[in-house]
């Protein structure tokens, strides 16, 4: 396993525990951001889950509630991206995730136009460079998640984890063409279910992958991995 038979020290590994940690910060990203978005957009006059992405949340008063919390995910998901590649050895699956990580950070400094009558009384835009950087970060980050997911697969599917395996191919594919529905049709009730499915999917494949590599690594006492 890469890095754990390094920074051994009277018979505790550094290097294992390290990894856990890292990986540690795969469960809570998504779930931070989500319960975070979700408590948010409750207290938003004017926001419909039936109408608007969590990212909208980032336009008009306590809009820095919303882009504080994509950074922080985004710095999370960094985290977990140097975790999987301690735990696996791929530099790709890791950079891709690091890329995701990256660009929710990017969504979050260039925020999207109002759209759907959100935020209330601030009228409809499209094409600005902020929006269009938004959208541009969604699409680069939700493509590099996917690839990833796939990836990881086949490093799954190397070691025999046939369920774990499927599993990233199959969320891969569900982010993807969530992502593709919901760009191609934002502005419907049918748009926002898909970018939402695409987003769950999302932050759940890399928790449970998380999860998954965390139980791969040697306990860093050097007791049987759990």
């Amino acid at each position: 396993m890469a890095d754990t038979a390094r920074g051994r020290d009277e018979g505790f590994d550094m290097a294992a525990a390290v990894t856990r940690s890292l990986l540690g910060w795969g469960v809570v990203a998504g779930i931070f951001y989500l319960v975070v978005g979700v408590a948010l957009a409750l207290t938003r006059p004017g926001f419909d889950f039936g109408r608007h992405a969590l990212s909208l949340l980032t336009l008009g008063d306590f809009g820095w509630a919303q882009t504080t919390n994509l950074i922080l995910a985004g710095l999370m998901t960094l985290a977990a991206a140097a975790g999987v590649r301690r735990a696996t050895d791929s530099t790709v699956a890791s950079a891709l995730i690091e890329v995701y990580g990256l660009c929710l950070v990017g969504s979050a400094i260039f925020p999207p136009d109002p759209m759907a009558g959100f935020p209330a009384g601030v009228p409809a835009s499209e094409g600005s460079l902020s929006g269009v950087l938004h959208l541009a970060f969604g699409a680069v980050g939700f493509l590099c998640l996917a690839i990833a997911a796939f990836v990881v697969a086949g490093w799954f599917a190397k070691r025999g984890e046939v369920r774990q395996a499927l599993y990233s191919r199959v969320s891969g594919a569900v982010v993807a063409l969530g992502f593709i529905g919901g760009a191609a049709l934002a502005t419907s009730a049918v748009g926002v279910a898909c970018l939402w499915i695409a987003v769950v999917t999302g932050w759940a494949w890399l928790a449970v992958t998380s999860v998954g590599l965390y139980r791969t690594v040697p306990h860093p006492d050097g007791a049987k991995a759990s």
